[in-house]
């Protein structure tokens, strides 16, 4: 069992760990499930660029949040790296490298946002059909980006289980849950990622409430 002050500063990293994983699941759902459907129209460019036109505010907003949540993601993979770095560092690197990765491509996606709504406040040429394709384009992103949130939670998993640090059940959770993002990315079945929805609130509540088990050890064991 480590020095009290090694758990002290393992729950302290988690805690900072979950914060930032809270950011990201908030800045996301914001974004994504509840200003990006008011803005865009599948099925109409026009009635998406007068949504663009008439609500500039929350045009912009949707920018923020997409930026927000790269800020977050990029951030919470580091941290995620920090916390489990001396129990499992395989896996440490493997969180922070594709969470990494899918924070890049939102960022490319912020991007094309930004230019849709740079065109909306001064249009030119097709600015309906151009608007919305940027959205059209921005939205394969995050369908492709999908694959590497559902890579980032499989080692999220395995390093719960490798470490000991939180719920077994936890880790094998997240494993599901990932597996069912990547699948989700190819067939397009949502119940695929409910498992990963489950794992990912369970963990953002367990590292800000909890942090680490009082048993935590700053060691690898073995997976079992």
């Amino acid at each position: 069992m480590p020095h009290q002050t090694d758990r002290s500063h393992l729950v302290r990293t988690a805690r900072i760990t979950g914060s930032l994983y809270l950011g990201l699941a908030v800045a996301g759902m914001l974004g994504f499930l509840v200003t990006r459907p008011r803005l865009f129209d599948s099925g109409d460019p026009g009635a998406t660029l007068s949504n663009l036109t008439h609500q500039p505010g929350l045009a912009a907003a949707l920018v923020v949040f997409e930026l927000l949540i790269v800020l977050t993601q990029a951030l919470a993979a580091a941290w995620f790296y920090r916390l489990f770095r001396p129990g499992d560092p395989v896996s440490a690197l493997g969180i922070g490298a594709f969470g990494l990765v899918n924070a890049a491509v939102i960022l490319v996606s912020a991007a094309l946002l930004s230019a849709a709504d740079t065109i909306a406040s001064a249009p030119f040429g097709d600015a309906a059909n151009t608007v919305q394709l940027l959205f059209l384009t921005s939205g394969e992103l995050w369908t492709a980006g999908a694959v590497f949130f559902g890579l980032w939670l499989i080692p999220m998993g395995t390093a719960v289980l490798r470490t000991g640090w939180m719920p077994r059940a936890l880790g094998w959770v997240l494993i599901v849950g990932g597996v069912g993002y990547v699948l989700n990315a190819f067939v397009h079945f949502a119940p695929l990622t409910i498992a990963a929805s489950i794992g990912e609130f369970w963990m953002i509540g367990y590292l800000l409430f909890v942090g680490v088990r009082k048993t935590a050890e700053v060691r690898p064991s073995p997976l079992r």
